[in-house]
């Protein structure tokens, strides 16, 4: 499984890509869960600090990332702990105000490997609720038209199943492992 950057050159059959930060900014999915939680925090304790949680919830992201936010966030406002299985729950199936868009970057390496017809579809390693539910709130724009041939798959179901997953990959698409390319990050 090979780590790649943007500049390859298109000898692989398949490419596969990660969901976060490659077919969006996972910032832009966290910081609208973080203002959801917010509000739900406010409405449910009837006094007004979503605003100044959002920011704080940024801030922490930002400077300490993700793994930090939920504790320094419930410390900082004195939450209950029952909060926690409320803001997992949110991560997993928010419906987001604002849709995920994909970077300039990546549709168009995506477009090239269309036109090469190449072999588009997801491999990610995150919890198959919430990455399913990333990929309802992205907006496809004009590569729309790729969904059809794409498929989905899940390290973790895979793993869970005790399944390689290259050789699961190889065989479902039919290819030498080899042939795969398997996209992380950026």
């Amino acid at each position: 499984m090979d780590k790649i950057e943007w500049d390859v050159s298109l000898d692989r059959s398949v490419y596969l890509l990660e969901i976060d930060d490659l077919l969006f900014p996972k910032r832009d999915y966290l910081l609208q869960v973080y203002y959801l939680f917010a509000n739900f925090v406010e409405f449910t304790e009837g006094r007004e600090l979503s605003k100044s949680m959002v920011d704080f919830m940024k801030s922490v992201y930002e400077e300490r990332g993700e793994v930090a936010v939920l504790s320094e966030t419930f410390d900082h406002f004195n939450l209950s702990d029952s909060y926690k299985e409320n803001f997992e729950r949110l991560q997993a199936n928010a419906h987001l105000p604002l849709k995920l868009f994909i970077p300039e970057k990546t549709k168009a390496f995506l477009q090239t490997l269309s036109t090469s017809k190449k072999q588009i579809g997801i491999l990610t390693d995150g919890n198959p609720v919430e990455q399913l539910n990333k990929l309802k709130h992205l907006d496809w724009q004009e590569l729309h038209p790729l969904l059809s041939s794409m498929k989905v798959f899940f390290l973790k179901e895979l793993q869970f199943r005790n399944i390689e997953a290259l050789d699961f990959l190889a065989e479902t698409y039919q290819v030498e492992k080899d042939d795969i390319c398997i996209i992380h990050q950026l």
